[in-house]
């Protein structure tokens, strides 16, 4: 296949197949052994779940924005600095929130919140998922990194979700996490989920400043566009 993969390429099934097991076996690791045992409903209703929204999440993806697998394949020389810091940041802080929940939910049991909580949580996941894939689906430079990405053609992209806030794929991630959080019965589990959500704020604020001064017609866009996360508020 050549560097920017065709859909037809990508539905290759080992490639498919690597993906759910690789994400299959950090959830398993992260949810059961905390937990110290296979006994724990949730966790297994949770990865089924989450396999089939991966699932339905990468056919999308290949179909809409195949090139999207390509660089999101690792952070691409050129990514600022401070980003490289919160980047390693960010996933001990998202992995907490499955391990706290296995200690809550699966292993100790501290407390039991009511049901409505979990029916809660999975509505917000499937949001916050939703959301995060679609911003994918119309935006080329989606990468994991923060950069200008000058030999791309690095544009503005005001379609989809965009039209409405300017940072789209951050509210989803924190959307997601949070309703992970509660899906797994936790709410001891929201704390490292604020702490997400936080760095995904700091983020989001110092990535702003970083397309304002670099990308050609952000600011513009930003005029446009008046609110990073919440429309009316922020």
């Amino acid at each position: 296949c050549t560097e920017v993969l065709s859909w037809r390429c990508f539905l290759d099934r080992n490639r498919i197949a690597r993906k759910l097991l690789t994400t299959a076996a950090f959830f398993f690791l992260l949810l059961f052994l905390p937990a110290g045992t296979f006994a724990w409903r949730q966790a297994w209703i949770f990865l089924a779940i989450t396999a089939a929204t991966i699932l339905t999440s990468t056919l999308t993806l290949a179909w809409l924005n195949p090139e999207i697998f390509v660089v999101r394949q690792r952070v691409q020389p050129g990514t600022k600095q401070w980003d490289r810091v919160l980047l390693a940041l960010l996933f001990p802080a998202m992995s907490a929130i499955f391990i706290v929940a296995s200690l809550h939910s699966g292993r100790f049991h501290w407390s039991t919140p009511p049901a409505w909580t979990s029916y809660l949580g999975y509505g917000l996941y499937f949001f916050g998922f939703a959301l995060f894939t679609f911003a994918q689906t119309v935006n080329r430079f989606f990468e994991p990194g923060v950069r200008i990405q000058t030999e791309r053609g690095h544009h503005v992209i005001d379609r989809g979700p965009y039209r409405f806030i300017r940072h789209p794929g951050y509210v989803g991630a924190c959307t997601f996490m949070i309703g992970s959080a509660l899906a797994l019965g936790s709410l001891w589990a929201l704390v490292p989920s604020a702490c997400t959500c936080l760095l995904l704020l700091i983020r989001t604020k110092r990535e702003d400043q970083t397309l304002r001064a670099e990308l050609p017609g952000y600011d513009d866009y930003a005029q446009r566009v008046r609110f990073r996360w919440l429309p009316g508020l922020w």
